[in-house]
């Protein structure tokens, strides 16, 4: 993954709303939550809804899927699964890391 998508992929869910549609669609799975099921769940005007969807597809987090009339959100676990392993890709590399107990 390039330094700029992962970028713009951590810009996109750096706002409060976007983040939590990007939670509530990881946890969904991959058949994805009809739009209107993701508003009802986040209490989430259509219109700021549509607008933070945008912006998820824009950064490659999330597509879309028309099945008849209902509209699909899903997350994109591959675009996922590359963010996660670009921001821990040499970790600890230089064994400068400050380790944490749990």
């Amino acid at each position: 993954m390039k330094l700029e998508d992962a970028a713009a992929q951590l810009e996109a869910l750096g706002n409060p709303t976007r983040l939590a549609v990007y939670r509530v669609l990881i946890q969904t799975g991959p058949g994805g939550k009809p739009v209107g099921d993701i508003q009802r769940k986040l209490d989430i005007p259509a219109s700021t809804l549509s607008h933070h969807i945008a912006k998820l597809v824009q950064a490659g987090l999330i597509r879309q899927e028309r099945v008849s009339r209902t509209l699909y959100c899903k997350a994109d676990y591959s675009n996922m699964d590359a963010l996660m392993r670009f921001m821990v890709r040499n970790c600890c590399a230089d064994d400068s890391c400050v380790r944490v107990s749990r």
